[in-house]
């Protein structure tokens, strides 16, 4: 009978899903706005009766939505185009994370809330829906203008800010204080983990799906990244954050992969399926009883949304760098709540840290909010133009001033501020100091795998922290002396660019300019004491890191003197070797993200192209086409011979056009992505057919 009852769900469910997919896309209405509406009809607390009985089952499915849709957003997440972003993008996303976490934190102290609930409702306000601009900005045919690829840069940023925000908030869920010291230590626990498991997965997921895709087998690929998937979310559940963070990291590290694309098109029907559950079940949890309760608290945070969004953001990429009318355009467009809002609501209940109404109360503000972003984006322009009649001239006047200022100092910085030698040794060295950290973690846990006898026993009691402790440095010794050598030569190239002498990562010759006069003295004394300087300081910093992370299991003084001098010996005597491992591991990590992997986002629609899908006449009745794999998740990601495309018109693909490259008669196995340019040769009636047969599978 369970059986039946949840195929019965199961069935209501997804067939409420699908009338509402058709009748929102004839409404042009975010579907996602029309999942949720479809599960508060068949929820629980909408008369005169519930149409779905297992609820629970359901809301396990939901779960595995969190998971896909978290996937695949890290498949669209990439380094690459983080670094691409710009400082604009940045500081919009940071002065609107900061801003509205803020607000939402005073709101829910304001109406009387628990300290967790208006801790929540901060994070569930903080970060806008991706799925709901990307759809409007499709819909105006504006994803090309200046505002929108800003607001794309924003949404990375986001992404990358709204999984700190899930793992923190997880990590305080759990631990339930709020305190600076357990916020810190939370952080710094959640970097060392993101650390360890993003090096770790460059190293190793790239090299094992290179070995898989060599079998051209698309369900062994499917498999193989599943359960990757599946794995890295288990393992961050182990480690209490939420398994939203293991799929968007897994989802992250595979992007940076060239099976991406195929995974991505693999992958896109479930993320579907799951994802229209998992909306659904948002749905069934609105409480018509709730909502008319707290009206006056929705109708509060819909207008904090509104307001605080445009204004943070706005203001946020114009302190940045950006013009007026591109940073309210920006403003206008980040002004709603979506799915990580949900994610964020559904942990807080997970975890049992916040009260009933606050998950109805962020799906209703997602709701209205999310109706306003068309009409705010088409209204920005004349916004902005009545801003610039009405505002005081001064006002103008001071805001030319402040974006020719800006200008003016970026050129004044320090040239070794924005070096790349200098930007690659402190991320070197901070990526490094938690990979060290992840190594000493790892050690200090691993006795929990020893037997209880032997932890007992009486040399474990007297020897056992000096051999943790030992093997720690050990394992972490490439790490260790790659860190001191990039400190020091960091530091002697400050020093001579700050003194007017380029560098190239090596210690420069020093000139022979001012020998003579105290001024050229004085830049001698300065430029020998500089490099001295920030290598004690950089040392006593790395000194004060491996201290903090050894105190947990620091054997005696005289002990730990003893080894740290054997161990010291041994690492200036090997530190060629250690060297060399680690440079063979950085290698593999860099070559990694410089990869050039195809990995764009694709349009709304499959067009025809070269020119708009006009036959090319050839003798006799044969004829050539040309048309552009867009949008096409049925055909996207999979091997030439499963479309069966000659099979049901006759066509064949002849050639593909790729990333500016030509693969001509392509094999059967042959993995089409979207954005490739399929060139047909058949009959006219088969391309024709073939092009509808495409459009179809769309």
């Amino acid at each position: 009978m369970h059986h039946a009852s949840f195929l019965q769900d199961l069935a209501v469910v997804l067939a409420v899903a699908g009338i509402v997919t058709l009748l929102f896309n004839r409404l042009k209405q975010p579907v996602v706005l029309g999942y949720i509406i479809a599960g508060f009809l068949i929820g629980p607390h909408t008369p005169p009766f519930p149409l779905v009985h297992t609820e629970a089952t359901i809301h396990t499915l939901s779960e595995l939505g969190v998971i896909f849709l978290m996937f695949a957003l890290g498949l669209e997440f990439s380094l690459k185009k983080l670094r691409a972003v710009g400082l604009p993008a940045v500081g919009a996303a940071l002065l609107e994370i900061v801003v509205m976490v803020g607000a939402g934190y005073g709101i829910g102290k304001a109406f009387g809330w628990r300290e967790m609930d208006a801790l929540f409702l901060g994070g569930i306000l903080a970060i806008s829906s991706t799925t709901i601009i990307i759809k409007a900005l499709r819909e105006m045919k504006a994803t090309r203008e200046p505002y929108a690829q800003l607001i794309f840069g924003i949404l990375v940023v986001e992404d990358l800010l709204g999984i700190l925000i899930i793992a923190l908030l997880s990590g305080l869920a759990t631990t339930g204080s709020l305190s600076v010291g357990s916020a810190f230590d939370t952080m710094w626990r959640l970097g060392v983990f993101l650390a360890a498991l993003f090096v770790a997965g460059i190293l190793i997921v790239p090299r094992l799906l290179s070995y898989v895709g060599k079998f051209r087998n698309a369900e062994m690929m499917l498999v193989t990244a599943l359960a990757l998937c599946f794995g890295v979310s288990l393992l961050a559940y182990k480690f209490e954050y939420s398994v939203a963070l293991g799929a968007f990291l897994i989802g992250a590290i595979i992007a940076e992969t060239k099976e991406a694309r195929q995974i991505e098109g693999l992958t896109e029907s479930l993320r579907d399926l799951f994802g229209a559950v998992f909306f659904v079940s948002v749905g069934m949890l609105i409480n018509p009883r709730i909502l008319a309760e707290h009206w006056l608290v929705i109708v509060v945070i819909t207008a904090t949304v509104l307001v605080g969004k445009v204004v943070a953001c706005a203001l946020g990429a114009f302190a940045s760098g950006t013009d007026r009318k591109t940073s309210l355009q920006v403003g206008m467009g980040l002004a709603q709540i979506g799915e990580f809002s949900f994610i964020i609501a559904s942990l807080g209940i997970a975890k049992g840290v916040t009260s009933d109404f606050l998950y109805p109360i962020a799906v209703t503000v997602s709701a209205l909010t999310t109706l306003t972003t068309p009409y705010l984006l088409r209204a920005s322009v004349p916004i902005h133009g009545f801003v610039e009649r009405v505002a005081p001239a001064r006002v103008i006047a001071l805001s030319d001033a402040y974006g020719r200022a800006l200008t003016h100092a970026s050129r004044r910085l320090p040239r070794f501020v924005a070096d790349n030698y200098v930007q690659r040794g402190v991320v070197q060295f901070l990526l490094n100091a938690l990979l060290i950290s992840g190594v000493f973690f790892v050690v200090s846990e691993s006795p929990r795998l020893l037997p209880a006898d032997f932890q007992e026993s009486s040399f474990w009691q007297t020897w056992g922290d000096t051999c943790l402790w030992a093997c720690a440095v050990i394992l972490s010794l490439p790490l260790q002396v790659a860190t001191v050598r990039r400190i020091l030569r960091t530091a002697r190239y400050i020093a001579d660019a700050a003194h007017g002498e380029g560098g190239s990562g090596e210690t420069s010759t020093l000139g022979s300019a001012s020998t003579a006069s105290p001024m050229g003295a004085q830049n001698r004394l300065g430029h020998a004491v500089m490099p001295v300087f920030l290598c004690v300081l950089g040392l006593a910093l790395f000194l004060l890191l491996n201290l903090g992370l050894s105190v947990a299991f620091l054997p005696p003084l005289k002990i730990l003197l003893a080894i740290g001098a054997i161990l010291g010996t041994v690492g200036i005597v090997f530190r060629r070797h250690a060297v060399k491992v680690y440079k063979n591991l950085q290698e593999r990590f860099e070559a990694t993200l410089a990869a050039e992997h195809p990995h764009g986002t694709g349009a709304s629609h499959l067009d025809t192209v070269a020119p708009q899908g006009a036959v090319i006449p050839l003798p006799g009745p044969a004829a050539l086409t040309t048309l552009t794999l867009e949008d096409a998740p049925h055909i996207a990601g999979r091997f030439i011979k499963d479309t069966e495309l000659r099979k049901v018109t006759g066509a064949s693909i002849v050639a593909i056009e790729r990333d500016g490259g030509s693969l001509v008669n392509p094999l059967p196995d042959e993995i089409l992505y979207e954005g490739d340019v399929l060139h047909l040769f058949g009959r006219p009636e088969q391309l024709e057919a073939a092009r509808v047969w495409l459009k179809g599978s769309a």
